[in-house]
Order: C-alpha cells, then structure tokens, then sequence
C-alpha cells in the first residue's frame, strides 16, 4: 500500500468511466442495481474480465513480473512501480516487467499460476490467497512510520448518519470483494448485527476503487461507503474536493498493512533475494528515490501473525466473503 498510490488511479480509463458515467447518469447506476435480493451487486466499472496476459519476455529470457491491482494503486504511481521492478531486475540481473489488473482476484490469479513472480495487494487478499493457494509475504510497507491501517465508514457531508445502524435501508459502496477496509471489515460488522448487505442495504455496489467509493459519496450516488483510511487520510492532506464533500462516522480497529506477496512456486533462493533488495532500498540512495516516489518509508518484515485479524473476520463472515 502506498500514500501516494493510493491517492489516484493506477488506470485513468477506469476513474474517468466512473466520472462520466455516475455525473451523467446521476442516481441510475444506483437504481439499476434493483434489490440487492435480486442478484449480486453492481460493478461501476468494465465487466470483470479474466486474468490479464502477461507480457510476453523473449525466448528464455527470465522476466521478473511485479503485479500491481487496481483497486489502489494509481496511473500516477505507475512510473514508479516500473522504477521498482526494474530495480529489482537489475540488481537480479534479469528483466522486469510490472502489469495490472482490475481486481484482486485477477492479480492472486496471476501470483496463484507463478506468471507473476511478486504482487501488492491488500490484507485481505493476501489471506484469500494464503488459505486458498498458500500465497506467501516477501514484505511489508512502512508508510509515516507505521505499517497498520484501519477502515472507515463515510457518508456525504450533510448525512444525519452516525452509525452503523443508521445506514439500515441505504444504499452503499464496496471496493473489491477481496477488500480488506473496502468490503470485509463492514461484512464482519454487519455479521456482529446478524446482518448481511442483502439484509441490510436496499442496494448496494462495487465500485472497484476507493477512490471510486469517495466519488460516489461526495456525489451523493449512494449513502455510504468503506474506505481505505490511508487513501482518505492522504485526499484530505491534499486538498482534493471529493473528500471534503463527506465526513467519517465510524473508524475500525487497526490492521496490518497491504503487504508485498509472493507465488509459492516462486524459487527460495530468489525469493530470499527479493527480500534482501526491499528491505534495504531506503539505504541505497537509487532505492530511496524510488520509495519517495512510492510514498513508502522503507519496506519492512512481514509477519503473518500480524494478519490473523483479518483472517479471524474472514473465518467468521464465512462464504459471504469468498470472491
């Protein structure tokens, strides 16, 4: 997870279809989505496409391949990811390439199959993915000297919500289904209330972005959302108009941070080598460029005890998280 990733979209083509679509449609997109009894959420976004390729290397060329998903990480901070897979690359002797996806799901695919060799994605994922395949950290960020983060609950500015129970009937906003802050953490709250979203909201919708999230709230196409609070926190710092337009009514408990994974099939050796080049980039005077741009600290241990957390709410929520 990073600051200034997560401040805008890896892809624009996804945040300017957000725009256009929710400005121009106004409240449609949020009435097309009829009673969350009837069918699964919304996607304001392009269908969910499989897995993308991943871009071909001449022949017998070892490629490292850095996948990045979408959800936070933005067209901003693409240059700098490249940075970080070339640096790594180089220092590996080998070449490297970064792609992205959608969604979570696709990108633990791609790290699930070894076509990409190490991936940011986010606490709950990685857990999706220990459990599911056996997906394994290589490091951890430390982003303003910490490496936790929470989730928030926001409603538009001018909301008489204060709580929770007051959204009972609203419309609301996930992120990816595979989202820590974005989605889990509210599917355990609700569950705390024997609640699911079918049971709960009149509506409800995947935005496939936090930042997508915020929009939709500061314009008022849904009642509330769940968001990453180090995407929030960040937009309010910089001034960006969405934000101001809402306001936090309930923070989660913190968790650890969006973590640095690794494919199981992935070589020990180059693994242990991959972790020796992140966890001392900030002492490397080309490596620190490279976190400045990324917003990041310095990279850290991970430890997977940190993320029992999560998967103690995953276990409880049940198959109302499985993607």
């Amino acid at each position: 997870m990073v600051v200034n990733g997560y401040a805008r979209r890896w892809w624009g083509y996804l945040l300017h279809f957000l725009v256009a679509s929710l400005l121009l449609a106004g409240g449609a997109l949020i009435v097309s989505c009829g009673d969350s009894t009837q069918g699964p959420p919304i996607d304001l976004g392009a269908s969910p496409a499989k897995s993308p390729p991943v871009p071909s290397a001449e022949s017998g060329v070892d490629t490292l391949v850095l996948a990045v998903a979408a959800v936070n990480s933005p067209t901003s901070s693409l240059k700098a990811y490249e940075d970080l897979a070339h640096y790594l690359g180089d220092h590996l002797h080998i070449a490297a390439k970064v792609v992205g996806s959608k969604t979570y799901a696709e990108i633990n695919s791609l790290v699930r199959s070894g076509d990409a060799a190490l991936a940011v994605v986010c606490s709950g994922a990685y857990v999706f993915g220990n459990t599911e395949f056996g997906m394994e950290l290589l490091a951890s960020p430390v982003i303003a000297g910490k490496q936790t983060y929470q989730s928030y609950l926001i409603v538009p500015a001018s909301s008489s919500a204060e709580k929770l129970t007051d959204l009972q009937g609203k419309t609301f906003a996930f992120t990816d289904p595979l989202s820590n802050s974005g989605r889990l953490v509210p599917l355990y709250e609700l569950s705390r209330l024997s609640k699911t979203p079918e049971t709960f909201f009149s509506k409800y919708i995947f935005t496939y972005s936090h930042e997508n999230s915020i929009k939709s709230v500061a314009h008022e196409l849904v009642d509330a959302a769940a968001v990453d609070s180090l995407i929030y926190d960040h937009a309010l710092v910089t001034g960006e108009d969405d934000v101001s337009k809402t306001k936090v009514i309930w923070r989660s408990p913190t968790f650890a941070i969006n973590p640095l994974v690794v494919s199981p099939r992935l070589d020990p050796t180059r693994k242990a080598a991959l972790k020796s080049l992140l966890v001392s980039m900030d002492l490397d005077p080309a490596g620190a460029v490279i976190l400045q741009e990324l917003g990041i600290d310095r990279f850290g241990e991970a430890d997977d005890a940190s993320y029992e957390p999560v998967r103690k709410m995953a276990n409880a929520v049940g198959g109302g998280f499985v993607p």
